[in-house]
């Protein structure tokens, strides 16, 4: 163990999860690349957990923060902020919600908890309605509506969560149907839950699940279950942490894949905004933001610093069309990496959109999750100078590759054939 490894575990939780036997130190990185306290360079295809969504050290972001930095570190939203007002502007439009409002947070929890805070006041419930397989962070609140038990340290909860199924199209009692049928056995699914319940408040969901494995269910189911939640009165709220902001390549928004019922009734983002930087944040119609019937602030969410890091990632993204990139590489990149695991008897399948890549893993010869061949590839990508993440839904068995959505056709054929080495060298 490594002095500074041995000092994490003196001082941190048990629980505080690092990749790796021999856990890394990243100390500086450039474009899609990386570099550990020993000058070994990687190429990332994790991008801090999809974090770095444009490029590491980013000169348009690092001299937007520089700069803000020199004016003013931090003023909270008990004061007129000139950055998240321009920023929340341009959210506001993008998101597609008419009449939008946007409230800013330091993450992706914060952001969920925030939405389902807004969907229980307004509903006047505290009932909800999430997706098997599904992770949305790790406060009391979003712990309560996650549907992965590796990610649900406690059954204790602030509210009444019930399981819808949809969310993985190639595993459960569903997985043998068409698209069509599939969307149609599901829909019949909620309409028999929602028979069994009181007033529901929302149903929170991810457009592709992050945490789970990089699962989606087919194009149009969430606008099928829109037709539902309307009748009944329930709101949607679009979990877009990982999904925002064109890196699934076909669309700005994972919701857009459902676009038939419109948008949400909410949003949430962070994670890729800030590239790095904290930022999140909530988008809702101005009747259900403006819900709330007590004062609240955020010392921290909106900062002068990071909005305006998200201002100048965002604008470099629309400027270079990074999601018309995340689409021409990524779909590149999923044909490499099905071509490459073809004749990998534990691949059982590479699935994603754009640059949300999931590659799951099964014992050969089964179908049977096989995490401890995901952890082995993991170490074997490392070894090959590669870093992805893993996940997935009853055993962590999924690699997940997510790279900046800069990412270079050379630097994708790279990845590909240094995950392809990683996934022939194990030998459990």
């Amino acid at each position: 163990m490594n002095d500074l490894h041995a000092r994490h575990r003196a001082v941190l939780p048990d629980w505080l999860t690092l990749y790796y036997d021999d856990p890394v130190e990243i100390t500086h990185g450039e474009g899609r690349y990386v570099w550990d306290a020993h000058g070994r360079r990687y190429l990332d295809f994790f991008g801090g957990i999809l974090t770095t969504m444009t490029a590491h050290a980013l000169p348009e972001v690092t001299k937007a923060v520089t700069e803000q930095a020199g004016r003013i570190l931090h003023t909270s939203t008990l004061y007129l902020n000139r950055p998240m007002v321009e920023l929340a502007e341009r959210v506001a439009s993008l998101s597609g919600i008419p009449d939008a409002r946007v409230f800013f947070t330091t993450s992706g929890t914060e952001a969920n908890d925030t939405a389902l805070l807004l969907a229980t006041a307004h509903r006047r419930s505290g009932q909800i309605l999430a997706m098997r397989n599904s992770y949305h962070g790790r406060s009391f609140s979003a712990v309560s509506v996650t549907g992965n038990r590796a990610w649900s340290p406690t059954g204790l909860s602030p509210l009444q969560t019930l399981y819808v199924h949809g969310g993985v199209r190639t595993r459960g009692p569903y997985a043998h149907l068409s698209d069509a049928r599939f969307i149609e056995a599901c829909v019949a699914d909620l309409e028999d839950l929602l028979g069994h319940t009181g007033d529901v408040a929302a149903l929170i969901a991810e457009p592709v699940q992050g945490v789970g494995g990089f699962t989606s269910p087919p194009d149009g189911l969430f606008a099928a279950f829109r037709e539902v939640l309307d009748r009944h009165g329930v709101l949607w709220i679009s979990d877009e942490v990982q999904t925002g902001w064109g890196r699934t390549g076909d669309h700005f928004w994972g919701w857009q894949a459902h676009a038939a019922a419109g948008p949400p009734d909410l949003l949430t983002f962070a994670k890729g905004i800030g590239n790095g930087m904290s930022v999140g944040g909530v988008v809702a119609r101005a009747g259900i933001m403006n819900c709330l019937t007590a004062n609240s602030i955020s010392t921290f969410g909106g900062s002068p610093v990071t909005m305006a890091a998200g201002l100048a990632n965002l604008s470099y993204l629309l400027e270079h069309d990074l999601q018309g990139n995340a689409r021409r590489v990524g779909g590149l990149l999923l044909a490499r990496l099905r071509a490459v695991t073809a004749g990998v008897p534990r691949v059982r399948e590479v699935r994603g959109r754009g640059l949300m890549i999931g590659i799951e893993l099964v014992r050969p010869g089964t179908d049977e999750a096989d995490p401890r061949a995901a952890a082995a590839v993991l170490e074997a990508a490392r070894e090959q100078g590669l870093l992805i993440g893993k996940g997935g839904g009853h055993d962590t068995s999924v690699l997940r590759v997510a790279p900046p959505l800069s990412l270079t056709v050379a630097e994708a054929e790279e990845g590909a054939a240094a995950l392809e080495r990683a996934l022939r060298s194990i030998d459990l």
